[in-house]
């Protein structure tokens, strides 16, 4: 049961470079019956089982960051760059369908999406392809857990010029002029933080990076500032709110921002991912995330059920020890095999009800 998950896991593709685990991911799904499986224009797999009228995507990215880790299993520990994101919800996600084969009425699509770790290039194309009656997000939040919501993200330059002054002069230069507005939104960031107390709440600002320099009568600084964003702060009201304490200095949105979201907790999907993990012996519980995933792009467009699940330990991400328990791994594919029956036709507990 983890041949899907080493195979891919063994085909390194971080960003911009997914094709070779692209080409694999298709011929497997084609191998495990798969009614179709084809690599689609933005280049993401997408493989399709069944052809009924309703449809649940499930929804993983085949990309990783850069830094590849040789690929090994020791004492049943699978390590390897992508083993926990998200190559292992994915590989999840395939096997679980496989598992589950064609379900009458029912038509669900796997896709391994590309560019997650960058723009979302993947997500952003099929979100319009699609409509899905249900969406499942991978991402990993070990098999007995499942995540309701990923904080929204906006990236900015703020750029402070001054005329050149000489050192001795005792004039506010462009570089304290940064410092000076850093603290200000440092201070609107704390005052609007004070009164939340889950995380999930606040808004969680960095300051990423600070260049400067001068050239002939000019000078410059420029802060380097990302922010995390709750539910109740879109992207669009923060760059206005950075506009207001800025003032006249420069202001360059940098990448794509995304808006955060929170996903309904009571609903047949929820349900049947509890009854689920109830079945592999576990207790559910419900996670909120720091991060940001693919579901805040696709949720705010379907506006279906959508939730998001996966093994491994969203603590390895990105890390040089990236590993995943080969048993949680199956734990995973069981829960979600059982859960897709159930969604699809099973009965739920009462227990699992809401």
């Amino acid at each position: 049961m983890s041949d899907t998950l080493v195979g891919l896991v063994s085909h390194y593709s971080p960003s911009g470079e997914e094709r070779r685990a692209v080409d694999w991911l298709v011929a497997r799904m084609k191998s495990l019956g798969y009614d179709e499986a084809f690599i689609d224009e933005a280049g993401n797999a997408v493989g399709v089982m069944g052809s009924g009228g309703k449809q649940i995507v499930l929804l993983g990215h085949i990309d990783t960051v850069p830094g590849e880790i040789p690929v090994h299993v020791d004492n049943g520990i699978l390590y390897g760059r992508g083993s926990v994101d998200a190559k292992g919800p994915l590989a999840c996600f395939v096997d679980s369908v496989a598992k589950v084969g064609v379900r009458d009425g029912w038509q669900f699509v796997v896709i391994g999406s590309v560019e997650e770790e960058r723009n979302s290039e993947g997500a952003r194309f099929i979100v319009d392809q699609y409509q899905p009656d249900f969406a499942i997000i991978g991402e990993p939040n070990q098999w007995n857990r499942i995540a309701l919501g990923y904080k929204g993200s906006a990236w900015a330059n703020v750029t402070v010029k001054r005329g050149q002054v000489h050192s001795a002069s005792g004039e506010e230069t462009a570089a304290e002029a940064a410092v000076e507005i850093w603290l200000k939104i440092k201070a609107y960031v704390d005052s609007f933080n004070a009164d939340k107390l889950k995380v999930f709440d606040k808004l969680l600002l960095t300051l990423r990076g600070m260049d400067s320099d001068s050239k002939d009568f000019e000078q410059w600084a420029k802060l380097k500032i990302g922010v995390r964003l709750p539910v109740e702060v879109s992207p669009e009201d923060w760059y206005a709110k950075l506009h207001k304490i800025i003032g006249d200095s420069d202001l360059e949105k940098v990448g794509c921002a995304v808006p955060a979201w929170r996903c309904e907790k009571n609903n047949q999907m929820v349900r049947s991912l509890l009854s689920g993990i109830r079945s592999q012996g576990g207790e559910p519980r419900f996670v909120y995330k720091t991060g940001t995933a693919d579901l805040n792009i696709v949720a705010p467009v379907w506006n279906c059920p959508a939730l998001v699940y996966g093994p491994g330990d969203s603590a390895l991400d990105h890390t040089p020890n990236e590993h995943v328990h080969l048993s949680e791994y199956q734990k995973a594919v069981n829960v979600l095999a059982v859960s897709l029956e159930k969604l699809t036709g099973g009965r739920i507990s009462s227990k699992d009800k809401m």
